[in-house]
């Protein structure tokens, strides 16, 4: 199973961009995905999941102006981020379990399987 995180770029303050992560299974459908982000100098921070029946979980950081989906006939899920912001800066990454269960789906530690990452700079 691999994951490819795509989608990240230099954005200004205000702005959107949409993340996406491809996967290479032909079961993406069994698998919960999150998204995670880990800002320079800072840990590796939960973003938000999506699980096997589409329902979604947000960070309170991004609430309200980060969107998560997926595309099972595409094996992809997305980011969708809206109303950007300079403390949006990080490196995304994608990872996907299908083992997790609900209690464990914003735990980092949850996930075997991640993307390589992307670079989202946001500019005031």
């Amino acid at each position: 199973v691999q994951l490819q995180a795509s989608g990240g770029g230099l954005v200004q303050a205000g702005k959107s961009l949409t993340l996406s992560c491809a996967a290479s299974i032909g079961t993406f459908n069994r698998y919960v995905v999150a998204w995670f982000r880990q800002a320079p100098g800072k840990e590796r921070e939960f973003v938000g999941w999506i699980s096997r029946s589409f329902a979604t979980s947000l960070a309170d950081s991004v609430k309200g102006r980060f969107t998560i989906s997926r595309d099972n006939a595409k094996n992809t899920a997305y980011l969708q981020m809206t109303w950007l912001k300079p403390e949006d800066t990080a490196v995304y990454y994608c990872a996907a379990s299908q083992r997790a269960i609900l209690s464990e789906y914003a735990n980092q530690n949850a996930y075997y399987t991640w993307g390589q990452g992307t670079l989202v700079t946001v500019s005031s």
